[in-house]
């Protein structure tokens, strides 16, 4: 069975399964999704905020055929189609929005560890240069003449 045929039974046709996975896609995106529900504590309003990252990819693809030339027992027949498509949501807190009497303050969410990879790696590649330029054969390459 093609995958044409797959379709059809499924009683959607590909622009409708691509148009109904976009729209389930971009619901990630909703405000509801970046704003969380929010907390009351005394006469005090805590909202959790998040960032939030979509990436979605697809592609299509067709088939070929053979001729009946090449082999003279063997009619010509051919087919194909094909496609397929991916996607990944990321989201992290980034921030507390805090209500009260006094007034409105944002309050932002710290990664330690995110900090830390960040610092290391620096100081990984900050290293690994002042290696390589106190290494004359590295950093001055002998020209010939």
């Amino acid at each position: 069975m093609t995958d044409e045929m797959n379709v059809k039974q499924s009683g959607e046709t590909g622009l409708e399964a691509f148009q109904g996975t976009i729209e389930e896609f971009l619901l990630s995106a909703d405000v509801g999704v970046v704003y969380g529900e929010p907390i009351q504590h005394e006469d005090t309003i805590i909202i959790p905020t998040a960032e939030v990252l979509s990436a979605l990819g697809f592609g299509l693809g067709s088939g070929s055929g053979t001729s009946g030339e090449q082999e003279a027992d063997k009619p010509s027949q051919g087919s194909g189609f094909g496609g397929g498509g991916g996607g990944k949501v990321l989201s992290r807190p980034v921030a507390v929005v805090v209500a009260s009497p006094e007034g409105v303050r944002v309050e932002p969410v710290i990664d330690i560890t995110k900090i830390a990879l960040a610092a290391l790696t620096a100081f990984g590649f900050m290293a690994g240069m002042m290696a390589r330029m106190s290494s004359h054969k590295r950093a001055f390459p002998e020209i010939e003449e």
